[in-house]
Parts: C-alpha cells; structure tokens; sequence
C-alpha cells in the first residue's frame, strides 16, 4: 500500500505571542515543520507528504524552504476555515483508494519514528490507529453544581497524533457535514459507527502551543 502523510499546521499561533505562527519558529536552527516532515520522510520510504497550510502562507514558506535549504518533496496544499476542513483538503489530493495515511499536527516535531511506523502497520490491518499515552496525575471530573468527582485514570487516555487510517475509509468519513463533535479524526472516523484501534504514543510527542513548550522543544533537541 502507498502510505501518505497530512501534515497539517493552520494556526495562527496567538497562544505563543510571536511575529509570527508557531509551526514556522526555528527550534534547533530550524522551523518546527522541517522538524515534522523530516520525521515522517525518515520513518518511512517513498512517504508522499502533503503538507496543509494557509495559503496566505505560501510565500513565507517558499522562503523559508529556500533560506534552510529545504529539500524534501512534499505538495502544498491551502488549509481551510477549520481543521476539519483543512484534513479535508488534504485527503482531497489523495487519489489513491487502497493506501494509507497519517494525519498529523505540524506543530508535534517529537512524535517517534517507532510510532509512525507502528501506526501504518495497525491501520493496515484494522483501518485505523490513534496515537494515545496513558496519564501519569490523579484526575477529577468538575460537575455542573461545582463539585469534582475522582475518576479513576487507568480508564483515560491523552490523545496524539499520528492519527493514521485506511484511505478508503476515513475519506468517506470526511463525506459528512462538520459536527461541533468533531474534535480530531478519531471522532470523525467514528461518526460512521466504526471503532477505533489505539496505539502507544511517546511523551515527548508534545503539541507546541506556548512559549514554555519552545524552551521544552529546545532542550529535547539539546539530549
């Protein structure tokens, strides 16, 4: 099977209070989305990488692939008014029926190679594989009266991505109106009724979001 990559980065990275979206800030002397699409391109061969963003970005994205000397095929393709819509457009420039792809948040350079490529060969055989690690604190769940209720965590998991499907599948799933319900690909993959196969991520995996996480992302570079 072909195995493709959505690499989506469409925020405008207000959390971080930077001149510019997170997903183009250097870590290591070089944008966190080199990072991310270095890694997939490394963890698996012939990889064909569809890379998502605003399209009001193109220019600044050209440059930077031309200043760091940037060389790793990938197509570009204009980002939406939501994430949902953004997969979409991505899954959109695949034609291929039979193969697989992971999509995947721009802004996680730290995701392991070992998870990539675990994450192809579970969807391969039961149509997807969602990247999850298990929760290290207590938790509590806040109720409507103000009060919080222990919950045991070993029932929980954290999200990630890869998330990585059967191509056939999860662009039939894209099919559907966008649901306010929708809060990753999981969700919109399970709309249609089927169940989703979880996989082990990496902690490291981290979303860089903050300020705090740049200095982070630098230190995991630094080990």
């Amino acid at each position: 099977m072909n195995k493709y990559a959505v690499i989506v980065a469409g925020g405008s990275g207000t959390r971080m209070g930077a001149p510019m979206p997170k997903q183009y800030l250097p870590i290591g002397g070089m944008p966190v989305l080199m990072h991310t699409l270095r890694k997939f391109a490394r963890a698996v061969s012939n990889i064909k990488l569809i890379l998502v963003i605003p399209e009001n970005d193109f220019e600044l994205w050209t440059e930077l692939c031309e200043q760091h000397q940037f060389q790793i095929p990938h197509q570009l393709v204009a980002g939406g008014k939501s994430r949902f819509q953004s997969v979409k457009n991505g899954l959109n420039m695949i034609s291929d029926h039979e193969g697989l792809v992971a999509i995947h948040d721009g802004v996680r350079p730290f995701v392991e190679a070992e998870v990539i490529q675990s994450s192809y060969e579970v969807a391969a055989k039961s149509g997807s594989a969602i990247a999850v690690v298990a929760l290290k604190d207590s938790i509590r769940k806040l109720q409507d009266d103000g009060k919080s209720v222990f919950q045991e965590r070993q029932y929980f998991r954290l999200v990630q991505t890869p998330q990585t499907f059967q191509v056939s599948k999860i662009k039939k799933a894209f099919e559907v109106p966008e649901l306010h319900t929708f809060t990753d690909d999981a969700t919109v993959y399970e709309h249609q009724g089927w169940q989703v196969e979880l996989i082990a991520g990496n902690l490291e995996n981290i979303k860089i979001t903050t300020p705090e996480d740049m200095v982070y992302a630098e230190f995991l570079l630094s080990k």
